[in-house]
């Protein structure tokens, strides 16, 4: 019961709503892109996507238990391609876009912004305790779909790209990831790992707020209201 409560606590959360309202993704669904700007996209989501089979693997290593060992291995082990590197996430994420004319190093060559080696350091921090680290695992699946979408929306409003198999591959696993997710807040915790798991979530998405607060700053103009007359 207690897990229900948490699972809807989580999903209904002001900063979550926050995160997936964020004026990025309308501002690359409507207004004017270049080429340019989507490869700054492209080359800052690398960072978190490269590393989170990384956090994955070291969450796994300090969950006391095996039922929240077996549900996150099974988020890795398709973040990962199922045991066929070439479905693995990252390696879908940059032959798509490769394929599209983008270039590896605009992909996955590109220095972090700021914001982006906050996230990265972040997620690295929260895999080293188990309930924090939940926090950000949950606090991602439940949310990243969206994001995914955003960034494909992007891609294809530039290259005229109708499939996108790193999106399309989210769309597949992005369901039980989210089943996953919720089975390891699904457990027995005491009230102070709720609030210590809740606190966690929200620190995630505040990372990723800022993620997308500073990827906008820098590609799109700066917005100006008209000179009084």
């Amino acid at each position: 019961m207690l897990g229900r409560k948490l699972e809807d606590t989580l999903k209904n959360d002001p900063l979550r709503m926050k995160l997936i309202s964020h004026p990025f993704f309308a501002r690359v669904a409507q207004e004017s892109l270049t080429r340019g700007q989507v490869g700054t996209f492209l080359g800052q989501w690398w960072h978190p996507l490269h590393y989170f089979p990384v956090f994955l693997s070291r969450l796994i290593s300090v969950a006391p238990r095996i039922e929240p060992k077996t549900s996150i291995a099974k988020i890795l082990y398709q973040e990962l391609g199922e045991g066929d590197a070439r479905r693995a996430h990252e390696v879908v994420y940059t032959d798509t876009m490769t394929a599209l004319g983008f270039t590896r190093a605009e992909v996955s060559g590109a220095a972090p912004l700021p914001a982006t080696a906050r996230l990265v350091a972040a997620y690295a921090e929260a895999s080293a305790e188990i309930v924090f680290g939940l926090g950000f695992l949950y606090g991602t699946e439940v949310a990243d779909l969206t994001m995914v979408s955003g960034i494909g929306t992007a891609v294809r409003r530039v290259t005229g790209a109708e499939r996108l198999p790193w999106v399309d591959i989210h769309v597949e696993q992005e369901p039980e990831h989210v089943v996953r997710a919720n089975e390891t807040v699904a457990l027995d915790f005491s009230e102070a790992e709720v609030q210590a798991l809740h606190s966690a979530a929200g620190s995630m998405w505040l990372h990723w707020i800022a993620f997308f607060d500073e990827l906008e700053r820098a590609v799109f103009p700066v917005r100006t209201s008209s000179a009084a007359s």
